[in-house]
């Protein structure tokens, strides 16, 4: 009977994966359509807010479903303490692919900075360009872009890494984060992902399915004031990340997951 419920299990388990990816591709391949034509009928402001709109539903959606198969978990509550809080950027760590999905999902009016290859991607291109989001080059016009997206009150999804995490704590942060604080003159709120599986990190193939259930937690990290150089800022970022993701608290066991809230947005004085 135990090796009946493992097979059931697993095929359960594969089901849960590939039909919500393939819910969640058919979604965006409905909406790349719409995205098409209201891009250029839809003047710049409502075409914007249409596209985050839109965007932030299906990822919370496809969460969602994640979550009813009680085969994924996903702790995201700290996120929702950064709603109506002015234009910052937003900087994670980067262990895997839903890192953005599960941060758009909780905060409707964010611009995330993309490889210039996904933004012509035929599931994420069309919806990408309606909600402005911002090409990662050429770095002179990805500046300018993100200070045009301040200006109208959004947040800024940047991961500092640059791209998925392939070095313990964390990959060398790229400068570009700090030159867009310092010339926007914003916050940078750091973020911290913690998970207890592989899944989607940078060399998971898409389809492999891991042990699961796998769990996701999101915390807020130290938010850094405006900075007056940007090398300081690399600097101290770079320091907070590889401290709290070495000596932060480890993802623990399911059932040991600490329900404590999130630590407290930083003031602006508590920059060391």
């Amino acid at each position: 009977m135990r090796a009946i419920f493992r097979i059931l299990l697993a095929i359960y388990d594969y089901a849960v994966l590939y039909v919500c990816l393939i819910w969640l591709g058919f979604l965006c391949l409905a909406w790349t359509p719409i995205a098409l034509i209201a891009g250029p009928l839809l003047p710049e402001p409502w075409g914007r807010a249409l596209g985050r709109f839109v965007i932030t539903g299906g990822f919370r959606f496809y969460l969602g479903c994640l979550s009813l198969s009680q085969r994924c978990s996903f702790d995201l509550k700290a996120l929702d303490a950064l709603r109506g809080q002015g234009p910052m950027i937003i900087a994670p760590n980067h262990p895997g692919l839903l890192d953005a999905v599960m941060v758009i999902s909780r905060l409707p009016n964010v611009a995330c900075v993309l490889k210039a290859s996904l933004m012509n991607n035929l599931f994420l291109g069309a919806g990408a360009r309606l909600a402005r989001y911002i090409r990662n080059e050429p770095l002179r016009r990805m500046v300018q872009q993100a200070t045009e997206n301040f200006a109208n009150g959004s947040y800024l999804l940047l991961f500092p890494e640059g791209t998925r995490t392939t070095q313990d704590p964390a990959n060398p942060l790229k400068g570009s984060i700090g030159l867009i604080a310092h010339h926007a003159q914003v916050p940078v709120q750091t973020v911290l992902i913690e998970t207890d599986s592989r899944y989607l990190s940078k060399e998971w193939p898409l389809f492999r399915k891991p042990p699961m259930p796998v769990h996701y937690r999101i915390t807020l990290g130290k938010r850094f004031p405006p900075p007056q150089n940007s090398q300081q800022l690399m600097r101290e970022l770079r320091h907070h990340f590889n401290t709290e993701l070495v000596n932060g608290s480890a993802f623990k066991h399911p059932g040991e997951l600490s329900t404590e809230t999130a630590p407290a947005v930083s003031d602006a004085r508590d920059v060391s």
